[in-house]
């Protein structure tokens, strides 16, 4: 009876096409009876001959057989099988009805009218929702352009159509398709993924050549949007035709050889069908051009195209391929191809005559027309000529030239299909109580909310009909002189993230594991930022200003520093400003610190020296009290010093200055006592100007006058431009913020300061240097030009350093004040120290004035009359050219002061002489 049954449908196939029409052999070419009919669309050709030449409305002729969906269909059937022999189904038996799409929209279409007729007629009705055609579903098709077509005619009847290979994000769009479903994702993510895989490896200039139907276009569209996302631009874009036949392709396969040649994008993206990139790949290999090629979908895992000779030239292949798995009891199938019991399935037989026909005629240069096409030549077995009945024979060609993981998605379409049947039919584990034969939308609504597991895995569609699985990411690793696929990531649907798995391939390019480029411009590197040219992918870098940083490769813009932080040009982050001042912990702070404590050390021993010997000559004449006050004064001025170490803060910047002023000032008041006393006691003067200079030599009155002058100038300073810690902000171009003491905001409390010591200074060497012929016995002329002289020189040159470098003012200040004040040590007490300890201090008055005679000018006739402290001598002159010491006999004047007794003078050409007394 079953058989029976198998022959009637046969034979009502035959007729249902009318006249000559052999349409279940031609189109329809396998057929299996069943309870429930599944449809199965796909294209075992490659193409349909001359379509557009065809004027009348003829059968199709299709030509060029297509293996790799030959396989995928082969994979549905037998998973048919393997279901009803499984039971899955209690007391339901699949059957199947597939037909050849030829890879052409108009052919499935026909494919439809016949699977969708009821009595060899399609009737047009009003409403459908009580249509019940033999096929419940239709799985299919493989290119989207295909399954536009169909789902545009499958909605007006609510017939599910199921694809494992139509990706086209349009068929998402449930009111347009809304009986469309698929168990791959949309292309909108596989578009995603191939920007971010560009992104992953920095390719930002890119080729695209794209086939002109559906499929193509938008994809195109979306990647466009994609790219723009991820920063990558596109150097060009290049479209083939997808109904041109051999002859009329080739041209523009040629044009868009030569444009990807001449770019400088090292990288394409190929949105094709695998017999168009064939196509061209067999261009670049005739031309040795070399590039990296992403493949889409469709052609990611295309044996022929991997097993093409010389595809080792074209470059590194990389594609996503949707979820694959291999099944051990397809492959067994396919090694021994058999027929479902009941059926047939003439492309079976086309396929064993390709392989197994003895055709030798059709290898020579002048094939017959009947041969098959040279690629069709290409499957034939070498004991073709050896078989009695080709088919009759097997081999494993399937196994070993195709990859037949690559139909999981179409075994699961069937498994889907099963599931859905399963709820719908209420079937349990005996028996199905559902109605047979219902109507196709009924199966759709299942299929919808189905859930099911299958080999380890849960699947379900979302609200688009699609799966959301995720995409493998493949490289075309070397295989001897082919190429073999080398998963090495994956893209998550889900979360859009890329995950390499594998980093260590090698790849064509760079014979290593560098990465090839593929940009307009080199990368900007952290601490730049693009500035765009034509493209946005076309730049120069430029360096970040000063308070900007760019902590990440090709940003556009710089960002700007976060508050309390800098950074100079170039900079990939900003830091903390160092602050600089003269730290306690720095080695010239302790050097300078240690310099004055050593000053004041020596001021002390000093000190105690003069003490001690203070009744010897030479401690007399430099006059132990005003050396004492000096002392003081320098004390203070090196005790100034500490007071420029440590962080500065109001009360230390004007402390510092004040100490130093005072203490200096006071030191150089009692400088300019001493050199008034020499300027006043041997210089010669009138009687009348030598009394009135005399009145002004009151010691004490002026160190108190000089000292407090200088007093009121600091308050001024104090009270109208007081100094204080300078808020000036750094330098753009430092990273240092110098924390340092801003003397007044004009500087001139400062400059009046340091200038009114200067100007003392300058009144005490103009003194000395009046009185330098003085013997250095009688007075210190000598130490007080030389230690002047210091003085003004290191002052002199502090004024442009200390206006220069900012930086260093503080170190230049307290440099100055240190050799300025050694500089008084050692030109003043220094020399009295070492006379009074290593030295003879009996040294007598009669040949410290021979040295006066020596150099004293002879024109002078006049003798002055002065107070000067000196030690007590009586000196005579006889009437002669030369000074004769007669006596020496110390007497107490009324002043309580020490005197000389007698004190002549010889003057010149005159026989006389004169004796006075001078009162000391």
């Amino acid at each position: 009876m079953y058989r029976l049954l198998s022959a009637l449908i046969a034979l009502s196939s035959l007729q249902a096409c009318g006249g000559e029409c052999d349409f279940a052999h031609s189109m329809c070419g396998a057929q299996a009876p069943g309870d429930v009919v599944i449809g199965i669309l796909m294209p075992c050709h490659h193409k349909v001959k001359a379509p557009d030449k065809r004027i009348r409305p003829e059968s199709y002729h299709c030509s060029d057989f297509d293996l790799r969906s030959f396989m995928r269909s082969l994979a549905m059937i037998h998973e048919i099988d393997e279901i009803n022999a499984a039971g899955f189904l209690p007391g339901v038996r699949l059957g199947y009805m597939m037909c050849d799409t030829c890879s052409f929209a108009s052919t499935a279409l026909q494919n439809v009218e016949y699977m969708l007729a009821v009595n060899s007629s399609l009737n047009v009705n009003c409403d459908y929702s009580d249509f019940r055609p033999s096929v419940k579903i239709i799985l299919g098709a493989v290119y989207s352009e295909v399954s536009i077509a169909v789902a545009r005619l499958l909605s007006v009847y609510m017939i599910p159509l199921l694809s494992s290979r139509s990706s086209a994000q349009d068929l998402s769009d449930k009111r347009r398709y809304p009986a469309f479903l698929r168990t791959i994702p949309s292309d909108k993510h596989q578009t995603k993924a191939i920007g971010q895989l560009m992104h992953y490896f920095g390719w930002n200039w890119v080729g695209v050549v794209y086939v002109d139907d559906e499929y193509g276009s938008a994809a195109f569209q979306s990647f466009l949007k994609d790219a723009e996302e991820n920063s990558v631009c596109l150097n060009y874009n290049e479209v083939l035709p997808d109904s041109l036949d051999n002859s009329q392709r080739l041209p523009r396969i040629k044009q868009v050889a030569e444009r990807i040649r001449s770019s400088t994008a090292r990288v394409v993206l190929l949105i094709l069908k695998p017999v168009l990139v064939e196509a061209l790949f067999k261009e670049m290999i005739r031309t040795n051009t070399s590039r990296t090629w992403i493949a889409s979908d469709a052609w990611s895992r295309s044996r022929s195209i991997a097993q093409m000779e010389g595809i080792d030239k074209v470059g590194d292949i990389l594609g996503f391929t949707f979820v694959t798995g291999k099944n051990e009891s397809f492959d067994k199938y396919l090694k021994n191809l058999t027929v479902t019991p009941g059926g047939y399935n003439h492309f079976i037989e086309e396929y064993k005559n390709l392989r197994f026909n003895c055709t030798p005629e059709c290898f020579s240069d002048k094939a017959p027309s009947y041969c098959p096409s040279p690629d069709e030549l290409k499957m034939k077995a070498d004991n073709a000529c050896n078989v009695k009945d080709p088919q009759e024979q097997n081999d494993d060609h399937l196994v070993t030239a195709l990859d037949t993981s690559d139909a999981f998605l179409h075994r699961l379409s069937v498994w889907a299909t099963a599931n859905a049947l399963k709820k719908l039919l209420k079937c349990n584990g005996s028996s199905c109580l559902g109605e047979i034969n219902f109507p196709p939308w009924k199966l759709l609504e299942e299929l919808k909310k189905v859930q099911f597991e299958f080999e380890n895995s849960s699947f379900l569609f979302d609200k688009y009909g699609d799966f959301e699985d995720s995409y493998n990411l493949i490289i075309w690793e070397k295989d001897g002189d082919h190429r073999r696929f080398l998963k090495i990531g994956n893209y998550h649907v889900i979360n859009k993230q890329i995950e390499l798995e594998n980093k260590d391939f090698i790849w064509f390019s760079t014979a290593n594991t560098t990465i090839p480029q593929s940009r307009c411009s080199e990368r900007c590197a952290p601490g730049s930022f693009k500035k765009i040219l034509n493209a946005s992918c076309c730049h120069n870098c430029t360096l970040c200003v000063a308070g900007t940083f760019s902590a990440e490769w090709d940003l556009r813009t710089c960002q700007r520093c976060p508050n309390g932080t800098w950074s100079l040009r170039g900079w990939s982050q900003c830091k903390q400003r160092q602050e600089s001042f003269l730290r306690w912990s720095d080695p010239l702070p302790i050097i300078l610190a240690a310099a004055a404590m050593f000053g004041i050390l020596l001021l002390f021993v000093t000190f105690i020296i003069f003490l001690v010997n203070r009744n010897s000559p030479p401690m007399k004449r430099a006059e132990v009290r005003l050396s004492c006050v000096m002392m003081a004064g320098l004390s203070v001025s090196f005790a100034s010093v500490i007071w420029f170490i440590g962080r500065p803060n109001v009360h230390l910047c004007r402390a510092r200055q004040m100490m130093y002023a005072l203490g200096f000032t006071l030191c150089m008041s009692c400088v300019l006592v001493k050199a008034f006393r020499t300027f006043l006691a041997f210089l010669p003067f009138g009687q009348l100007t030598s009394r009135r200079l005399h009145k002004l030599y009151k010691p004490l009155v002026i160190i108190i006058v000089i000292t407090s002058l200088q007093g009121v100038i600091c308050l001024l300073w104090l009270i109208f431009d007081s100094p204080d810690v300078d808020d000036t902000p750094p330098q753009p171009q430092s990273m240092t913020h110098l924390i340092h003491c801003r003397e007044g905001h004009t500087y001139i409390g400062f400059g009046v300061m340091l200038s009114y010591i200067g100007l003392l200074a300058l009144i005490g060497f103009l003194l000395a240097f009046k009185g330098r012929k003085v013997p250095q016995e009688f007075s210190e002329t000598g130490n007080i030009i030389f230690s002047m002289l210091m003085y003004l020189f290191i002052w002199v040159c502090f004024i442009p350093v200390y206006i220069i470098n900012n930086e260093s003012s503080t170190t230049v200040q307290t440099s100055a004040i240190l050799v300025s004040s050694y500089g008084i040590i050692f030109c003043h007490f220094s020399p009295k120290c070492y006379q009074v300890l290593l030295k003879s201090n009996t040294e007598t008055l009669e040949r410290i004035l021979n040295k006066w005679r020596a150099i004293s000018s002879p024109k002078h006739d006049v003798v002055t009359e002065m107070n000067i402290d000196f030690p007590r001598v009586t000196v005579s002159a006889e009437k002669s050219d030369s000074f004769i010491i007669s006596s020496t006999s110390p007497t107490v004047c009324s002043s309580g002061t020490l005197c000389i007794s007698a004190y002549t003078t010889l003057v010149k050409n005159r026989k006389m002489t004169r004796t006075r007394s001078i009162s000391c």
